[in-house]
């Protein structure tokens, strides 16, 4: 490895990383990463234990709600605050800030506190998911960018896999609440080789001017949002209510979008919307996110519910997904080093995936464990596939000044996916079964397989029209240095 030239913000600051500092570095820039995004898959594992503890079984959903929620509100604000405040020092702050929270989360005397300190922690966590891309976009030249990115994008399936692993251990030996002490000394470990290893990069804007009417209309928007989904599910909740509450978020988008196009230094800026491969891009990350839980999800209810095997079980059948997910990335990055184009690489990201949404959807009550294995690991490469891809092609096709921004639309649209479809997916399964709550442990095999069936049939169907999407995706050859 060669020593990298790096050019930084609007002024053309250059630098020279040596490649042991490049090594340090995205050895930082992963384990900040690996924070944000290991917390919720251990959080899964824990939560029997913490409702055991806290008690509020009725508000087992809103630490993993909240979390979401403000962690997508922190990851579009945080592209835009890193350009006034610098790429360093936000990262800085969201790791300490993820720290802070996890002090506090682990420290929580009922679930209300867990649930109000589990949003701090959400915040710093979204800084955490998107400013690592951003210090790639900039570190690196636009051919080199795929490499570096797909080897950041295997850290969220290498989370997905040890998640529900240290989560049991740790809640096993030592209690839940280490489940969140375990994150203190990761975090100081990443802030002290931030501290050292990361490279001068000059702020891209000189003028701290805060857009708050789009941050206030951006935050109605989500949490309306985000409430309406959480709830939909709910027959306690008036459908009225749903409905106000989707609608208002309608009417605070159209005020967000109105407000971005008259802001001075907008935290989305509409002139992004007319770029064909920002477009084309943010809806392919949408898709793909979707699709990828849709597998997540469901595959470990297949397993549990329609070949009646142990939770245990399930959890090592859904290994094999999360590492072809974890080596794809990879291999993505380094073909698009290698080649220096993305549009055919992301068109075959999206043909695996609807293979493997094929596949999964002819599976039943006989399909044997390789049958599970197979098809769920050709959707988890053909998914790991997409992040690089897209994070590439929407940095090489905004301008120096908008990669931040462009970067953190990128995570934006994948949270928003995952959110937007695991309601609709959980709908389609209380419509196939149509079965009162009270009933629903005693569900037949078949009955579940015909839910779960349908579940996939949507996931494939919406697989087809991101492959579709890709089609028109603009292409060009990376170049190998530095833009001026």
């Amino acid at each position: 490895m060669t020593d990298i030239d790096f050019k930084n913000g609007n002024h053309g600051a250059g630098g020279k990383l040596a490649p042991v500092e490049v090594k340090v570095l995205m050895v930082a820039l992963m384990v900040s990463l690996l924070v944000g995004a290991l917390d919720n898959s251990i959080m899964s594992t824990a939560m029997p234990q913490v409702i055991s503890s806290l008690g509020g079984m009725a508000y087992y959903v809103w630490p993993f709600t909240i979390y979401m929620l403000a962690s997508t509100i922190a990851i579009i604000l945080s592209g835009k605050l890193s350009d006034m405040y610098g790429r360093k020092r936000i990262l800085v702050l969201g790791i300490a800030l993820f720290v802070a929270a996890s002090i506090l989360c682990g420290f929580a005397g009922d679930m209300l506190q867990l649930t109000f300190f589990r949003g701090i922690q959400g915040m710093g966590g979204g800084i955490l998911m998107t400013i690592p891309f951003i210090v790639v976009a900039e570190i690196f030249p636009p051919r080199q960018r795929g490499k570096y990115a797909g080897i950041l994008s295997s850290v969220f399936g290498l989370a997905n896999v040890l998640g529900p692993v240290l989560g049991g251990f740790i809640t096993g030996f030592v209690g839940w609440r280490w489940v969140f002490f375990i994150n203190i000394p990761v975090g100081l470990a990443a802030i002290y080789l931030l501290l050292s290893y990361f490279p001068h990069m000059e702020e891209v804007l000189k003028e701290r001017i805060i857009d708050y009417r789009g941050i206030i209309t951006l935050i109605a928007s989500l949490s309306s949002m985000f409430l309406a989904l959480t709830f939909i599910e709910n027959p306690n909740i008036p459908r009225s209510l749903l409905i106000a509450l989707f609608i208002f978020a309608g009417i605070m988008v159209a005020a967000f979008l109105y407000l971005e196009k008259r802001a001075r230094e907008p935290i989305l800026p509409t002139h992004l919307f007319k770029k064909s491969v920002f477009n084309v891009s943010a809806l392919a990350m949408f898709l793909s996110s979707a699709v990828m839980f849709c597998g997540i999800i469901y595959l470990p209810l297949f397993i549990q519910k329609v070949q009646k095997l142990s939770p245990e079980y399930s959890g090592l059948l859904i290994i094999p997904m999360l590492l072809s997910l974890t080596f794809s990335a990879i291999i993505a990055g380094q073909i698009i080093s290698r080649t220096g184009t993305y549009k055919k690489l992301a068109i075959m990201a999206f043909i695996i995936i609807t293979a493997g949404m094929f596949l999964l959807s002819t599976l039943g009550t006989g399909s044997t464990i390789w049958e599970l294995v197979i098809y769920a690991a050709v959707l988890g490469a053909g998914t790991g596939m997409t992040y690089p891809i897209f994070n590439v092609a929407v940095q090489n096709a905004v301008s120096r000044r908008d990669i931040a921004v462009g970067t953190a639309s990128m995570q934006f649209f994948r949270n928003i996916g995952a959110t937007v479809a695991l309601p609709i997916f959980g709908v389609i399964v209380n419509l196939t079964i149509n079965m009162d709550i009270n009933t629903a442990s005693n569900i037949p095999p078949d009955l579940m397989n015909l839910a779960i069936h349908n579940v996939y049939l949507l996931g494939l169907i919406i697989s087809i029209i991101g492959l579709a999407s890709c089609f028109f995706l603009k292409d060009v050859v990376l170049s190998s240095r530095m833009e001026g």
